[in-house]
């Protein structure tokens, strides 16, 4: 009878692990750094020495300096299209995007925090919205995602967007109502998940009344 053959722990997993671990090390130190001494003041080598790496290292997990200081939102952006996706279709449009936004907070805290605590979170989010060089590229990024999102909603309604603007005209109101509750959760005392989402819920559980015709009748 043949003596069976030691199995040996797969190398793919643990290769990929320690890439995760490198790529959120290097978010980490990037966010810290930025928010220290300043976005424009930094350099990629200050980043990667932080982390003990490589300039060529640094480059394998992002293409420059922006991509870095995204890479957080981007995270917390994919999840609420991944939620977004998955919502049922019998669902009203506006109904969809609010119960996506809230679930993915509801989820996104603990994945946040397994890269970055949450209050530098929030330090970079007041960093970014204080960066000229960041708030352009933020503009574009979020027009880029308002139209992922018009896209995805026209489709559950069986909606071409380039002919009906309904769907663009309900992501254009709900992303204002979601800048405008980041920006006063930037601005507050309380970095917590608990905290933006509570915000986030009461704002956009103002948008019927907002548009009412006559405001002293839907305070």
């Amino acid at each position: 009878m043949a003596t069976p053959t030691p199995q040996t722990a797969p190398t793919g997993g643990l290769r990929e692990r320690k890439k995760q671990r490198t790529r959120d090390a290097l978010i980490r130190a990037a966010l810290e750094l930025f928010t220290e001494q300043g976005y424009d003041a930094t350099t990629v080598d200050e980043i990667a020495e932080a982390v003990d790496v490589s300039q060529r290292t640094y480059f394998r997990y992002f293409a420059n300096k922006e991509d870095v200081a995204f890479a957080v939102q981007e995270m917390v952006e994919a999840r609420f299209l991944e939620e977004l996706s998955a919502r049922p279709a019998a669902e009203a449009p506006l109904t969809a995007l609010r119960s996506a936004v809230m679930v993915a907070w509801d989820e996104i805290g603990s994945a946040i925090e397994s890269v970055i605590p949450l209050e530098l979170h929030m330090r970079s989010y007041q960093m970014i919205e204080s960066t000229p060089a960041l708030v352009a590229v933020h503009l574009r990024r979020s027009s880029e995602l308002e139209e992922q999102i018009a896209r995805l909603i026209a489709r559950r309604e069986g909606l071409d967007v380039d002919t009906d603007p309904r769907p663009r005209v309900l992501v254009a109101a709900f992303s204002g109502v979601m800048r405008a509750a980041g920006k006063v959760w930037g601005e507050g005392p309380d970095c917590s998940v608990a905290s933006i989402r509570e915000l986030t819920e009461s704002y956009l559980d103002r948008i019927g009344p907002a548009i009412a015709d006559d405001w002293r009748s839907h305070p």
